[in-house]
């Protein structure tokens, strides 16, 4: 996890922001290809339908979904959700961890609710159609902004969680060095004959 010298795994930061990257560029991706609504009147039963275009959105925001939860749950395994292994060393580093811990949680979950929120409401207006008999009035369509709010949330999780694995190396490495320095005292009485 990062040995004695108090650096963090350059795998596990590399491995972060690739999965939050990706996650970042299907939110964007659904964004751009949001479903849109069109009135589609029908002569047969002289009603008007929604008819909504594709559903490619839906699966860029669940895949959104996916590597987002997975990258957080990369992070959590190698560092035991910060509860379990080891306990920090108390000090600024364990305190900057249990800050951006909390807080990379937060964005995390607010990420996540927004990109599942934008991919089932985006999947609703493409399954189904709707007959409406009004006059004035326009195809329902997930807003804009659902799936950005999304990919900004996963940058602020992206960061809070490099920052999380950084100080909690840092924690960690100082309790495994003040161990070190505990044990090496032991033993070293001279008895004189």
């Amino acid at each position: 996890m990062g040995g004695d010298t108090g650096k963090s795994s350059s795998l596990v930061h590399l491995m972060v922001i690739i999965l939050c990257l990706v996650a970042f560029g299907f939110s964007i991706a659904a964004e751009r290809r949001r479903s849109t609504g069109e009135k589609f009147p029908d002569q047969a039963t002289n009603s008007t339908y929604c008819v909504y275009d594709s559903d490619v959105a839906t699966g860029y925001g669940v895949g959104a979904f996916l590597f987002l939860l997975t990258g957080q749950s990369l992070l959590m395994v190698v560092t035991r959700c910060m509860c379990f292994g080891n306990a920090l060393v108390p000090g600024n580093s364990r305190a900057w961890s249990i800050i951006y811990f909390a807080s990379s949680w937060v964005t995390f979950i607010i990420a996540e609710a927004c990109l599942i929120a934008g991919a089932t409401k985006n999947a609703y207006h493409t399954k189904y159609s709707h007959v409406v008999y009004a006059e004035n009035w326009t195809c329902d369509s997930l807003r804009k902004g659902v799936f950005i709010a999304g990919a900004v949330f996963v940058v602020f999780t992206m960061i809070l969680n490099l920052y999380y694995y950084m100080y909690f190396t840092k924690a960690t490495n100082q309790a495994a060095r003040k161990n070190n320095r505990a044990n090496s005292n032991v033993g070293m009485t001279a008895g004189y004959p």
